[in-house]
């Protein structure tokens, strides 16, 4: 197992894996998209390793770039996102009560369309960090159809955001504990509390929302 993963991150097909996990996660969120980023950034920390053999000759193992890697995970992250914004935009009846049903979903949809409509799409950037919150922010905003203009240039934003935190991650994360299992497990994990941090910034305003129309609802009887 160890060495497959040493395998494919000195291989040019990390990026490849990287930008096609990264873009099927708005649909499958469970993929490890983030954790992918962060072990390819942490065998970057190591630098190009020389390895000499008794007898043997010298054997160079080449590293990821950083450069290439957030280029790659913020390039199939916005696409990702207009892949679903597209398909919800043109989702139909069958796409429209399931949004429906969902309250998660209706909520995310009637948050970012005022969000956009103020010309402050920061919680498209959030919801990046948050499990799941990109596949809900990305379907939201296409079957409310919002304009492609309003809602790209946060998407953008988002995914060089959370790419370059993620490679950020594994990177210092590998320089100061080692490019070991260990220095990926802490990055990881701090990734992990940047989501729950998301995730509950994404709730508040919801529940905050809640609460003033109880005490509204409260006054007026």
């Amino acid at each position: 197992m160890l060495e497959s993963v040493g395998a494919l991150t000195s291989s040019p097909w990390i990026y490849a894996v990287v930008a096609l996990s990264v873009l099927l996660d708005v649909f499958l969120p469970l993929l490890p998209s983030g954790v992918l980023v962060i072990t390819a950034a942490t065998a970057a920390a190591a630098g190009s390793t020389t390895v000499a053999g008794a007898g043997a000759a010298e054997q160079v193992t080449e590293v990821p770039s950083l450069l290439a890697l957030i280029l790659c995970a913020a390039t199939a992250s916005v696409l990702g996102d207009l892949v679903a914004y597209r398909l919800a935009w043109r989702g139909g009846e069958r796409l429209d009560r399931a949004i429906a049903r969902s309250r998660r979903l209706t909520s995310a949809q009637e948050r970012l369309g005022a969000a956009l409509a103020r010309g402050g799409g920061i919680l498209v950037i959030i919801a990046r960090f948050a499990p799941a919150g990109r596949s809900v922010v990305s379907l939201g905003a296409g079957a409310a159809h919002r304009e492609v203009k309003e809602f790209l240039p946060w998407s953008a934003l988002a995914g060089v955001a959370w790419a370059g935190y993620s490679v950020g991650l594994g990177y210092f994360g590998g320089q100061w504990l080692g490019a070991t299992w260990v220095g990926t497990a802490v990055s990881v994990l701090a990734l992990f509390m940047a989501g729950a941090l998301a995730a509950y910034l994404m709730r508040r305003p919801a529940a905050e929302a809640a609460a003033a129309a109880s005490a509204t609802a409260s006054t007026a009887s």
